[in-house]
């Protein structure tokens, strides 16, 4: 489960006291091109180093990291810092990064140059606590278990994800509301990819809250929003626009856009649901989880476009991703 919003400080941990971390990270990220023997590739890297003494000299800096992916031409640059120590840094809008980013976009080849800002934390066990998990392991393996998963009832299951979307709407109200936010992207994971449970969850979402019940739930029937669920064999997404927005925003344009990236369909429209799906190519690299985070990067970008969303510090690119630990089951 992810969600995605454009700030990361201290009126976001308010609302999601649930996001517990001690460091934050920015990601400087590009694609580049197998052309000319890999040419952009080694000339993004001259452009790290130009700059690597001043990161590697940032006051704090708790490490920074290259990535590197022969598949997919990722070419990323890490930098984490405890979160102090990371507001300074951001105060002086993260020197070297426009030197940095101003000279990899004038490479031929590279493309995609975005940053991003998240939370990062190690999450590496000690000797204590992997002895209780490798415990726990053998005493699970150790009880009989059935070899078939029973049936799924169709009738909790649908319970369950309409629980898991109002308890979502509720999240996406507080947050739009400290944030000030027309629109939020999001996705759940009780569909399993079902298109159709995935519109039973956002329509949950949107239910009116009612203030005599004892949990809340629903509430951001105001809030637009582009929600996905990942399954096996596909990517489920449902977009919704809220009817005093649809002058501003077509439902069908904001999804297709999206879809497009990875040869999606279009399932059904109207003005304030549209629903879509892309389907798992292991021949073209295309899995579910694997491109969801790009997709809700992608329909925050279409909506800044708009100016239904965000900027932060008039970099279009930038995001604060919340990832799958981030809400409670």
């Amino acid at each position: 489960t992810s969600l995605s919003s454009p700030r990361c400080g201290p009126r976001f941990a308010e609302a999601m006291p649930f996001v517990k971390f001690e460091h934050i990270a920015r990601e400087w990220r590009l694609k580049w091109s197998t052309d000319a023997d890999n040419s952009s590739l080694m000339q993004a890297q001259a452009q790290l180093e130009e700059v690597l003494a001043d990161l590697s000299s940032i006051e704090g800096v708790a490490s920074v990291q290259r990535v590197v992916c022969g598949g997919c031409q990722d070419f990323k640059v890490v930098t984490k810092l405890p979160e102090k120590a990371f507001k300074d840094w951001e105060a002086r809008s993260f020197e070297p990064e426009a030197a940095f980013l101003e000279a990899v976009k004038k490479i031929p080849g590279i493309i995609a140059v975005q940053t991003q800002t998240y939370t990062l934390e190690e999450v590496k066990l000690n000797k204590k606590d992997i002895k209780k998990s490798q415990d726990k392991k053998e005493k699970d393996q150790a009880e009989p278990k059935e070899d078939k998963k029973p049936p799924v009832d169709p009738v909790k299951k649908k319970k369950a994800v309409i629980k898991e979307g109002g308890k979502r709407g509720v999240e996406i109200e507080g947050a739009a509301d400290m944030g000030g936010l027309q629109f939020f992207c999001t996705s759940v994971d009780e569909p399993e990819g079902d298109i159709e449970l995935l519109l039973e969850s956002v329509k949950a979402m949107n239910e009116k809250s009612d203030p005599t019940d004892e949990e809340r739930k629903g509430g951001s029937g105001h809030v637009g929003k582009m929600v996905f669920s990942a399954g096996i064999d596909q990517l489920a997404m449902v977009a919704y626009v809220a009817e005093e927005k649809q002058a501003e925003c077509s439902c069908e344009e904001w999804l297709e856009k999206v879809l497009s990236l990875f040869g999606g369909k279009l399932v059904s429209s109207s003005k304030d649901y549209c629903q879509g799906v892309i389907a798992t190519d292991s021949n073209k690299n295309i899995f579910p989880l694997k491109i969801r985070e790009s997709l809700i990067l992608e329909a925050n970008n279409f909506l800044r476009k708009k100016g239904l969303f965000p900027e932060d510090n008039g970099d279009d690119d930038d995001e604060m991703v919340f990832g799958d630990d981030d809400f409670p089951s």
